[in-house]
């Protein structure tokens, strides 16, 4: 299960710049097309995140849409699905969005 490790990794980066202070919520952005399984990291963070300063702090997570460009009908389009296909049946596609997986802030108390 890499979320364990990608939510130890979010927890360890934000107390490594904050410290052990009290932090109230933190945002994320993970992208339909990361591969990442968002129930399992909120999961995650409620462990990973006891003991320190984050402890109880709400995480609040969006999750955008991919964008995708063809490469055989020149057209972009939103793509949620880990099918990657075009509506012209091509697989020739560009991933513009949708991959991301960033810390976006983090509140303290």
């Amino acid at each position: 299960m890499h979320e364990l490790a990608i939510t130890e990794s979010v927890v360890d980066a934000i107390t490594d710049k904050i410290g052990d202070g009290p932090v109230a919520a933190v945002r994320l952005e993970i992208g339909k097309l990361s591969g990442v399984v968002v129930d399992s990291i909120r999961f995650c963070f409620e462990i990973v995140a006891g003991g320190t300063g984050l402890e109880g702090a709400r995480l609040d997570i969006d999750e955008p849409s991919g964008r995708a460009y063809c490469r055989e009908c020149r057209r972009e389009f939103t793509l949620d699905d880990p099918i990657m296909l075009c509506a012209c049946g091509s697989a020739e596609l560009d991933i513009l969005s949708g991959r991301e997986l960033r810390i976006v802030s983090v509140e303290v108390r």
